[in-house]
């Protein structure tokens, strides 16, 4: 895994190849989410919580795969907006929970247009098997403990 010269190959890297990836994918769901003013990080935080429902900004960040100060960056722009509301927990006050509104459903409604348009051209480019296996592996790799604990309760 080293060079000759003792340094990491870069093409080698697990992170660096998942990170570029990643980097790569989500601008091209960026561009097809552009008319509804949305990003693809903001797009998967509304589609949870129409999932799923009220949840705390600790419970969407776990879900998310997401530290919770990164996650406060990405829910500020929404609530602004009015697509989300922040509202004491229905059964702990000292919790706070994210709420869809009406019109971030409607946003939300909006820009499954051009996620779809993204995901079928995506599979299109990359073929419906390679994007199902890619899916079942990349799920595989969050599932897996990598001795990291829990993702969502680290303070970076």
């Amino acid at each position: 895994m080293l060079s000759p010269e003792g340094f990491p190959r870069p093409d080698l890297c697990h992170c660096l190849a998942l990170r570029q990836a990643a980097r790569h994918v989500t601008q091209f769901y960026d561009r097809f989410l552009v008319p509804t003013g949305l990003r693809a990080s903001q797009f998967g935080i509304l589609a949870r919580l129409r999932r799923i429902g009220p949840m705390t900004i600790n419970a969407l960040a776990k879900e998310l795969v997401l530290d919770r100060t990164t996650l406060g960056r990405n829910i500020l722009p929404l609530e602004r907006e009015g697509l989300i509301e922040i509202k004491p927990s229905r059964t702990d006050r000292r919790s706070k929970e994210l709420h869809l509104t009406e019109v971030g459903l409607e946003r939300l409604r909006a820009a499954a247009k051009g996620w779809l348009e993204a995901q079928t051209q995506f599979e299109a480019t990359f073929g419906g098997e390679h994007s199902a296996e890619l899916r079942t592996n990349l799920r595989a790799i969050s599932a897996r403990d990598l001795g990291i604990g829990d993702a969502a309760e680290v303070d970076l």
